[in-house]
């Protein structure tokens, strides 16, 4: 980084997580996530009511067990690997790093007043989503919860947004390496798998209205509406990564996981792969799971310790969940790749 970057600071941006594992802590955050009009997008008194009356009380004490099954002694290993993940970047970067998160704390105001206590004339605020594709109810919601934060706080600096990065070289290079040394113990294969989204959520962010699981192999047909495509980035992400990696294509594929509720979800499904490979003759199992770059619930506990049963009781022989980019060195200086870019791009404009 330049000494251009004096007078502006970096915030990164993740997911949330409960404060603590005690259920009132987890239905506190649950209430939260899950009333986000862009997580469940119906009319807010339908989603009161589905929320507060009949998701969060069932799923408030199960999800607190599984918490429980992935706490660390210094708490929840999101907020731990990000706050690692804000101090490695601070170590290549001149600008102050902050963390905020969507849901939870700390809190966006939280970290953008720690910046200005460190440089009273703030300028400019980079935020870093840390979701690499763009869906409505993670990459967007952030998005537009910090800038909402921004707008009614009045704060004087410019906020500006790393666009996603599915797609960009380093974040591609880091993922790859981060995989790579995995690819040497014996596997029949390798799945990628990805946050699921309703497929309504592609219907609504399909700027054209008319291409998106509408057309033919649409994620391959060029368009518009790949700009604002979860399904669309996430192939693409894979195709690169095991284009990288020398994996041939029948050594790979995708899916789906965190299905909620009855609706059609992206497919396939994870779990219902996880089932299905070792009938296929995909008994040794590698998994990854790109749409994190944190190991998290969905990883360390869905797919590490729910997928891993699954896929064993349904007879593969083994299973090895892939940890996300976490501070993966060549991650942290994606990172800051991707923050120089977006600096030099608004200077040359």
């Amino acid at each position: 980084m330049t000494g251009q970057m004096v007078r502006k600071g970096i915030v990164l941006m993740n997911l949330g997580s409960p404060d603590s594992t005690s259920v009132k802590d987890v239905r506190r955050y649950l209430d939260e996530f899950l009333m986000d009009e862009r997580v469940i997008d119906v009319p807010r008194l339908v989603r009161f009511l589905l929320v507060k009356g009949i998701i969060v009380p069932f799923r408030a004490p199960k999800s607190a067990k599984a918490y429980q099954s992935i706490w660390t002694e210094a708490g929840s290993p999101l907020i731990v690997l990000t706050k690692q993940l804000q101090q490695a970047l601070q170590g290549q970067v001149t600008a102050p790093v902050s963390i905020a998160m969507r849901y939870g704390n700390p809190h966006p105001k939280q970290a953008y007043d720690e910046l200005i206590a460190k440089v009273p004339d703030l300028d400019e605020v980079i935020l870093v989503p840390l979701y690499p594709h763009y869906a409505m109810s993670s990459y967007e919601t952030a998005v537009e919860y910090a800038k909402q934060v921004h707008q009614q706080q009045g704060y004087r600096f410019k906020l500006t947004i790393i666009p996603p990065y599915y797609k960009h070289a380093a974040y591609l290079d880091a993922l790859a390496e981060s995989i790579r040394p995995y690819l040497e113990e014996p596997h029949d294969h390798i799945l990628f798998s990805y946050h699921g989204v309703p497929e309504r959520h592609i219907y609504k962010g399909d700027i054209t209205g008319c291409h998106c699981l509408k057309v033919d192999n649409c994620c391959a047909v060029d368009s518009p509406a790949h700009a604002q495509c979860y399904r669309h980035q996430c192939l693409v992400t894979t195709d690169l990564v095991a284009e990288k990696l020398g994996i041939p294509k029948d050594k790979y594929s995708f899916s789906f996981q965190s299905r909620l509720g009855r609706d059609e979800w992206l497919k396939p499904y994870t779990a219902k792969r996880f089932e299905e490979m070792p009938k296929e003759g995909i008994k040794k199992l590698l998994v990854a799971c790109p749409a994190f770059v944190s190991d998290c619930l969905e990883t360390l506990e869905e797919i590490a310790e729910e997928g891993k049963e699954e896929f064993m009781h349904a007879g593969g022989e083994s299973f090895t969940m892939i940890p996300c980019l976490n501070v993966h060195p060549m991650w942290v200086k994606a990172i800051g790749e991707m923050i120089e870019e977006t600096e030099s791009q608004l200077v040359n404009k």
